[in-house]
């Protein structure tokens, strides 16, 4: 399932619960774009050549390890 968020325009505003929603969106989210952020600092991304199903366990270590280095 895919969540994505409400947007609103010049005509339609958002209601307090959409606004809502997209706020706890966005702060699920942002720890997640800024661990890919590291990672592509590192350059690790450009050189993975393996299946995906590993791509995936290697990316939540390196994610994890990441965090810690960061929040240090």
């Amino acid at each position: 399932m895919i969540v994505t968020v409400f947007h609103a325009s010049r005509t339609h505003k958002l209601a307090p619960g959409q606004k809502t929603a997209n706020r706890i969106l966005a702060i699920g989210r942002a720890p997640v774009e800024h661990g890919f952020t590291h990672l592509k600092n590192w350059r690790i991304l450009t050189k993975l050549r393996t299946d995906s199903a590993h791509a995936t366990d290697l990316l939540r270590v390196l994610l994890v390890l990441t965090n810690l280095e960061v929040n240090r």
